[in-house]
């Protein structure tokens, strides 16, 4: 089978997207699409037309064709095979059927359509692999991206108490008769009584010089930003600097932060035999309770750094309850992994390969069942005259979790200011450009399982959904872990390391 191209194109022949797989020129293939129309033959069921040279095979999709142009000699039943594969990924990126929404994605289609043919000849994949290798991102940039904005957070927000506690502080030596400490230093730490309030001033400007170094620089004067083009010590940079912040932040903020700061830290001992655990969950819920969809994929992936270590079994522990889906890779043993929890390639003698993420097993769990969701979001809004007051409460159903970093945002209607906040359990934002109001909470586990929130704003209940939630945590949601590591070889044990994540890729309630 020689595959031409493969375009999506109007009934008259106009070409919405094509993607060729040989070398033609633009004015050939437009050619060849505004001619397909002309050549089809009312009334009969063939899904396929010829001409001298090339043969079209199409399938309508209501007002459009995704059409493949293929050679005469090619295999009429494969071709129809591969045109079905075609059909059933344009609706993954496209809503609607309709020239602006394919002409919006279509990018999207034709990183797709690179993945089912190459070179024109179709390639072995299914439609779930298709997304799977087009969805692929980086997990390090993630992490990276996570932990600088926590670090940042972190800092304002103890910034931020810090300077109420000093403002208190000033209050009550005012209201004492007594010198009301400077903000700027230590000359008023020799007034009687004063010698708390100076501690607390020393402590923010000892707080605010590590926390200030992840944010961007100017380019006058020494800067201990990133630096662009320092591509190799780059994040071994970023590591080194994390550390020494989370030491200085575990010193002068309180518990939860440093908690907080100290989980979200990467790993900086990589061992040889390194391994990424990463869960996603997409999960949406309706704002009178019930669980609409919940869908988790998880993933463990593979690095290893030395060759001596290429040939090993990894001992995995499932202690899900919940009927989790496991899929191993094609070249796993599958029967050792059923027999004995044990991830091995097929061929013993066989090693994975080096210095390369390589994802040997994932997970999938797709659920209803309201008891499942990890955190549940609970919004009432209620009007009251021309205003509405809003309460919103959190609870921690799994309690096995640590979520990190957790933001609640809740939509404001435009143009009516700043909403007034009664009651509130950790931090708010108000982003008065996007009326966006964000509940930020460090941390939260089972100590700190629920939560609540008061305003009051003038709108309709409607206004205040959809209610998006996001955190990252690094202890998984389905209990899968990797227990131990030997060699194929003797059956020793190998020394290895691990690192956890779990991310949120949609959380709302609608």
């Amino acid at each position: 089978q020689v595959l031409l191209a493969a375009a999506v194109c109007t009934k008259a022949g106009k070409a919405i997207v094509s993607r060729q797989f040989v070398e033609m020129t633009r004015t050939r293939i437009e050619g060849l699409l505004a001619a397909f129309p002309k050549l089809m033959n009312t009334g009969k069921q063939h899904t396929f037309v010829e001409t001298e040279s090339v043969r079209y095979v199409y399938q309508p999709m209501e007002k459009l064709y995704m059409v493949l142009i293929t050679t005469k000699n090619s295999n009429i039943l494969e071709d129809l095979e591969t045109l079905r594969l075609f059909s059933r990924v344009i609706p993954e990126y496209c809503r609607a059927l309709e020239e602006n929404e394919i002409s919006e994605h279509c990018f999207d289609l034709i990183f797709a359509f690179d993945e089912i043919v190459a070179l024109g000849y179709r390639e072995n994949v299914n439609l779930a692999q298709i997304r799977t290798f087009t969805e692929m991102d980086s997990h390090e940039e993630k992490v990276f991206r996570a932990v600088r904005e926590t670090q940042e957070r972190e800092a304002k927000a103890e910034m931020r108490r810090k300077a109420k506690e000093l403002q208190q502080a000033r209050r009550d030596a005012e209201r004492h008769g007594k010198k009301a400490p400077g903000f700027g230093g230590f000359g008023s730490s020799a007034v009687s009584g004063g010698t708390t309030t100076a501690m607390i001033t020393e402590t923010i400007i000892e707080t605010e010089k590590p926390k200030v170094a992840p944010a961007p620089a100017r380019p006058s004067g020494p800067s201990k930003a990133l630096k662009l083009g320092a591509k190799g010590k780059e994040v071994d940079n970023f590591v080194d600097k994390l550390k020494s912040e989370g030491e200085n932040i575990m010193t002068s903020v309180g518990k939860r932060s440093a908690e907080a700061a100290k989980v979200l830290a990467p790993p900086v001992n990589m061992e040889s035999v390194h391994m990424k655990i990463e869960e996603k969950i997409s999960l949406t819920c309706g704002r009178d309770g019930g669980l609409q969809n919940m869908e988790l994929h998880g993933m463990i992936m593979l690095h290893i750094s030395d060759e001596k270590f290429a040939r090993i079994r990894l001992h995995v522990e499932n202690e899900d309850k919940r009927g989790v889906q496991l899929q191993t890779h094609p070249n796993v043993d599958k029967k050792l992994f059923t027999t004995e929890s044990q991830i091995g390639l097929k061929n013993p003698e066989k090693s994975f390969p080096i210095n390369s993420d390589v994802g040997v097993l994932k997970w999938r769990l797709q659920t209803t069942e309201e008891s499942f969701i990890p955190l549940t979001i609970n919004c009432w809004p209620s009007e009251s005259g021309n205003s509405c007051d809003v309460n919103i409460e959190y609870e921690l159903q799994e309690e096995s979790l640590e979520l990190n970093d957790v933001i609640i945002t809740i939509p404001l209607p435009s143009g009516v200011g700043a909403p007034v906040i009664g009651e509130i359990d950790g931090e708010y934002r108000h982003d008065s450009r996007r009326n966006l109001l964000e509940w930020c909470l460090p941390v939260i586990d089972a100590k700190n399982k629920s939560g609540s929130l008061e305003f009051s704003i003038a709108g309709q209940p409607n206004d205040f959904f959809p209610v998006q939630v996001s955190f990252i945590s690094k202890k998984n949601y389905c209990n899968i872990q990797v227990t131990k590591v030997t060699q194929v070889d003797g059956n020793s044990p190998v020394r290895f390391s691990t690192e956890t994540t779990f991310l949120v890729d949609k959380y709302e309630i609608l």
